[in-house]
């Protein structure tokens, strides 16, 4: 490292806030503090700006309707098509040959699909979808990897008024069938395959087991993605979505009329009883919530192209890869393969090659990034980003001022997003062309969010304490309720802080955070995520964060083992960066940092260094398994890794 890099490394390490550069804020959608103060006074009324980025068929007689509360109903009687709002209006505005989607496949192959393109397609396979029985408010469930089939899907679904479920092509057969068992649908669109790290997989074997095990008769479209790749055949009740398309070629639907509070799409999230829940979105509020956080928190305009790296089988793909971006006339760049495939450079040749302005991705990427080394970005120029986003997780102090030095190269502002599958889109977060950023601390709730921290009898907790987050009102992205299963929703999400009796609804994401004196708001993980130490409870990304602040450590993971004593005990399973050795001198400095950040009730009682961490394909990690080797209990499951060998290897590392 030069002498220059090491005094611009020691700057950043101290800096403990940023301000958004001054050519943003000129530049920024929302660019006045006063929207904060417009929104508390103006509530809910104030929600009219979110109405207002979608074209009404007819319009809305009341932004908020609390009668029926928790189940709010939002923009009542208010008309509409997502479909409309995403394709046909930016057509009709002269917009036919803009790209609405840029496709990058696994190995080099590109697809563009201008919004004319687009309509076409979707227009297309709506009419396809009706030949074959599907009618509106029939639930079709998707079970697709990463190619434009997938969006096209979902967009024909919302153009007819068929609610769309889309399953994560990474989960198991018995996943598909327990998901489409649920909602009683009766149609699947799916693919033979795809690509990962160069190798065709075969999909559509996995999704005809699991719809042996559906207790209904189904209809199935399936896409070619692979050709030649994979030789296959089409069952009964089969048909090709090439062959579909090609019978209805030229053919125009005309957007279904919807309400306000039809349910635009079902997801899936795991529950805590193991019994996954159906989240229902709706199509006037979460459509318009979707396109307003893309607006002002994304600051994503028609003429930017845009990546978010998510997978649409997750609810940031629902949101910020199609309906927020395609919404506001962006163009939406999808990547079907992983970061390090066919090298670690993936990411950043992708974001060169499309001049993307805003990239959103994952913590879980960034410390991966910065694990492979500087060498693989300062290979490409990136000037063109503008903004820079990461979703999924709490995203530690040092791996944002690695994103913020080497990928924005200190001018681009970033946003920390908090938000979940239940609120449809971000929650709390910085605005990016008001707010100075805080590296760790996601940001105040936004304009008309009301997120406060409170104790266990739900009083407000005091700046640098720890408690659970809650929201305070309701918001236009909400879940409407469970699927079939209104109980449970008011149970699991209003039930821990709400008094009906005074009309006073709380909404408790599960969630644990600190507030600091300025109103920004560090998310620590599930309240669940603990280790009770000695009746300690410690929240495992307050460790994680700890350690991973450690130069030498690019990724930890912290979960509670067994102790004759103590009950549980801290253990921390770390990756060192390239170039450093997990020895005695790291293992001392990782202690270090986590007594100082937590106190010495929080020091590990092992600390493992591993070259990876056992994770799902979405890149979760497996904190269970990790938990079992720990306690030195017989290891479940490890089907759903994508790299299930390493769970052997810490295995054998922990008993040595």
């Amino acid at each position: 490292m030069s002498q220059e890099d090491a005094e611009l490394e020691a700057r950043l390490e101290e800096q403990e806030t940023f301000e958004p550069p001054e050519s943003f804020v000129e530049q920024a959608n929302v660019s006045d503090p006063g929207i904060y103060e417009e929104f508390e006074e103006n509530w809910p009324e104030c929600w009219e700006r979110a109405a207002e980025c979608l074209d009404w068929e007819e319009p809305y007689e009341e932004v908020l309707d609390e009668s029926a509360a928790p189940t709010y109903r939002w923009f009542t009687d208010g008309k509409l098509n997502a479909s409309y709002n995403c394709l046909d209006r930016h057509v009709e505005d002269g917009a036919k040959n803009r790209a609405a989607i840029k496709w990058e496949g696994e190995l080099g192959e590109t697809r563009t699909y201008t919004y004319g393109d687009l309509l076409t397609e979707v227009d297309e396979f709506a009419a396809a979808l009706r030949d074959l029985g599907v009618e509106e408010d029939d639930v079709v469930t998707m079970y697709m990897p990463m190619i434009p089939e997938l969006p096209i899907a979902m967009l024909a679904c919302a153009r007819i008024g068929a609610p769309h479920s889309v399953v994560f092509a990474g989960f198991s057969a018995d996943a598909l069938a327990t998901r489409m068992n649920a909602a009683d649908s009766e149609y699947l669109v799916t693919c033979d395959g795809y690509y990962r790290r160069g190798d065709a997989l075969d999909h559509i074997s996995k999704a005809n087991e699991g719809l042996d095990d559906v207790d209904h008769e189904t209809e199935t479209v399936v896409v070619d993605r692979l050709g030649d790749d994979l030789e296959h055949s089409l069952a009964e009740r089969q048909q090709g979505y090439g062959e579909l398309i090609e019978e209805h070629a030229g053919e125009t639907v005309e957007p279904v009329t919807r309400d306000a509070e039809d349910m635009l799409f079902l997801m899936y999230t795991s529950g805590t009883t193991g019994k996954p829940k159906g989240v229902k979105h709706t199509t006037g509020g979460y459509l318009s919530y979707a396109a307003w956080t893309s607006h002002s928190v994304l600051d994503l305009e028609p003429e930017d192209t845009y990546w978010c790296s998510a997978d649409i089988g997750w609810i940031t793909g629902h949101s910020y890869i199609l309906y927020g971006p395609l919404s506001l006339g962006t163009t939406t760049v999808m990547y079907e393969g992983t970061p390090d495939y066919p090298d670690k450079d993936r990411f950043w040749e992708i974001l060169e090659k499309n001049r993307v302005d805003v990239f959103y991705t994952a913590p879980t990427a960034i410390r991966a990034f910065m694990k492979w080394g500087t060498e693989y970005p300062e290979r490409y120029d990136l000037s063109s980003l503008r903004l820079l986003g990461t979703v999924g997780e709490p995203i530690n102090p040092r791996a944002w001022k690695w994103y913020y030095e080497h990928i924005g190269n200190e001018e681009c502002p970033i946003v920390d997003t908090w938000w979940q599958t239940e609120t449809g889109g971000h929650m709390i977060t910085t605005l990016p062309g008001i707010a100075e950023m805080k590296p760790g601390s996601a940001g105040p709730g936004l304009p008309g969010i009301d997120a406060t921290v409170v104790d266990t009898t739900g009083e407000e907790v005091d700046a640098g304490k720890a408690g659970y987050l809650t929201v305070q009102k309701p918001w236009p992205g909400m879940l409407r309720t469970l699927y079939r299963n209104d109980d449970r929703f008011v149970a699991e999400y209003w039930e821990e802080y709400s008094d009906p009796d005074a009309d006073d609804w709380v909404y408790f994401p599960e969630d644990g955070a600190k507030i600091d004196d300025d109103g920004y708001i560090t998310v620590l993980g599930r309240v669940d995520d603990v280790v009770n130490v000695s009746g300690h409870r410690l929240g495992t990304m307050e460790i994680e964060s700890a350690a991973v602040g450690v130069e030498g450590v690019a990724e930890a993971a912290v979960v509670g083992g067994d102790h004759d004593i103590k009950g549980e005990a801290v253990y921390v399973y770390a990756i060192p960066e390239d170039g450093y050795e997990g020895g005695e001198t790291l293992e001392e400095a990782v202690v270090d940092s986590i007594v100082d950040s937590i106190g010495p009730i929080a020091k590990p009682e092992e600390i493992i260094f591993t070259p990876e961490l056992p994770k799902t394909r979405s890149g979760k990690i497996m904190r269970r398994l990790l938990e079992d080797i720990a306690s030195g209990n017989e290891l479940g499951t490890t089907s759903t890794l994508r790299n299930p060998e390493v769970v052997d290897e810490i295995q054998q590392q922990v008993q040595e």
